[in-house]
């Protein structure tokens, strides 16, 4: 197991995200130890504003020490605007091998819980079942972008085993919790050849699948049928959820005419 690097103090925790499936949302870490090789949109951002220097001090979080006090003063003030809070959008909330992240956002999740407010998790480490004691409303999702550990390695090198993170949400499923995939950034056949019906396959027990494109990414923007490769995934995402009777969500920009 690892430890913090170290600590950190912020003025707000909870805000309106921009993001288009989300409400609120919380991130109460500050880089992310999966050190993704695609060209990660928290990383660029918190680079461009000067609150990151480079990706080797993006790669050693920082835990918001003040975490539950802010969800203390900001709950009471929020609780009747906010429909979910989204753990979370800029850093992971069971970021692997992290203990101590894990326990602070168990009990952000708790604290929420209890105010009536419901929780959407997605990560790349693993969700422990304790979450299946916690509201029946929350959705626990996991990012998916291939099966091959190969692929895992060289793009998402801290990160959790794909199996290993597919075990603990299927655990969730099983124990009557709402479960979603993120299948984003998924990646084009010149990054990596495989077959997206296999993914499809292995989370058909999910609840919700939301797919999108890879951006930001030279190599993707070099390949040539990346219009044709994204429509035709997409399609097929459609498909596969209406066929299961699974929810899903094409991101904006994956789908062009």
């Amino acid at each position: 197991m690892c430890a913090v690097k170290g600590y950190i103090q912020r003025k707000s925790m909870l805000y309106k995200t921009g993001v288009e499936y989300g409400d609120y949302t919380m991130n109460h870490v500050l880089g992310c130890s999966h050190g993704c090789k695609f060209p990660c949109y928290a990383y660029m951002m918190k680079k461009r504003f000067g609150q990151i220097s480079s990706y080797e001090e993006w790669i050693e979080p920082h835990l918001v020490s003040n975490t539950l006090e802010l969800l203390d003063k900001e709950i009471p003030k929020l609780k009747n605007k906010i429909k979910s809070v989204q753990l979370c959008f800029t850093t992971d909330p069971f970021m692997y091998g992290y203990d101590d992240i894990a326990a602070m956002s168990i009990q952000a999740i708790k604290k929420l819980n209890e105010a009536g407010i419901k929780c959407c998790i997605l990560t790349k480490g693993i969700l422990p079942i304790e979450l299946a004691e916690f509201s029946n409303e929350n959705e626990y999702g996991i990012t998916l972008v291939s099966l091959d550990e190969n692929y895992r390695k060289k793009i998402e090198p801290g990160t959790a085993p794909y199996s290993d993170r597919l075990e603990a949400l299927k655990n969730l499923h099983e124990a009557g919790c709402k479960t979603w995939i993120s299948i984003e950034p998924y990646p084009t056949p010149n990054l990596i050849n495989q077959n997206l019906d296999n993914i499809l396959t292995a989370v058909a027990f999910t609840d919700k699948i939301i797919f999108g494109r890879t951006n930001y990414c030279k190599e993707v923007s070099a390949y040539k049928q990346q219009k044709e490769f994204y429509n035709l995934m997409a399609a097929k995402v459609i498909t596969f959820c209406e066929n299961n009777g699974i929810q899903y969500h094409i991101k904006e920009k994956t789908i062009t005419e």
